[in-house]
């Protein structure tokens, strides 16, 4: 196996420029900031401290809105602490969820510790023996190119990306941290009620 990784920021950049719509979920800490300084718009839905929340929150949304598209923006470290999220939502089996795992080997909002995934835990392996339709694990931004026009295709169930990038804390891109606002916001992009 190659160790080549990307920048995490541009691999972000390549899959939100094309977004069509789609409503994006992201993971605590660092995909949030990436997220974010690729463009704050009202379809973001960020989690502030639900370390282990995105892909779940990503599945509920997707069964709200079965008609959009829902990608969660998650990190290795928040993934594992949700490792039976990715059974469930295979046994759920949305059709218009796709996650993406930012994978840097590291726990990078607590000191760059070694994570599971440095260690030889592969989610793409995990999520496809989970019963997930379309897995793989990307180490190059040419391959994140490939994997915009893959995303564009419906799917017949639930999808999840690896890709592996830098271990390094880039300055971060504060999201909104107000968290009744965050969740106004989207119900508003939703055409929904705000409370």
């Amino acid at each position: 196996m190659t160790n080549n990784t990307m920048d995490r920021r541009e691999a972000v950049n390549k899959l939100l420029a094309p977004r069509d719509g789609a409503l994006v979920v992201t993971g605590l800490g660092s995909p949030s900031y990436d997220v974010h300084a690729a463009g704050d718009v009202d379809g973001n839905y960020y989690l502030w401290g639900a370390m282990g929340g995105a892909a779940l929150t990503g599945l509920g949304i997707a069964q709200a809105q079965p008609d959009k598209r829902v990608m969660v923006i998650t990190g290795d470290g928040e993934q594992l602490m949700a490792f039976g999220a990715l059974a469930t939502i295979s046994v759920a089996a949305p059709k218009n969820l796709d996650i993406i795992v930012l994978d840097n080997q590291h726990f990078g909002e607590t000191g760059m510790q070694s994570s599971h995934t440095g260690r030889g835990i592969a989610f793409d392996r995990i999520a496809a023996a989970c019963g997930f339709v379309d897995t793989a694990e990307l180490r190059s931004l040419e391959e994140v190119d490939a994997l915009v026009a893959r995303l564009r295709t419906p799917a017949s169930g639930p999808r999840l990306f690896v890709l592996k990038i830098k271990a390094e804390n880039l300055p971060r891109s504060l999201p909104p941290r107000d968290a009744v606002f965050i969740k106004n916001r989207f119900r508003a992009h939703l055409g929904l009620t705000t409370c």
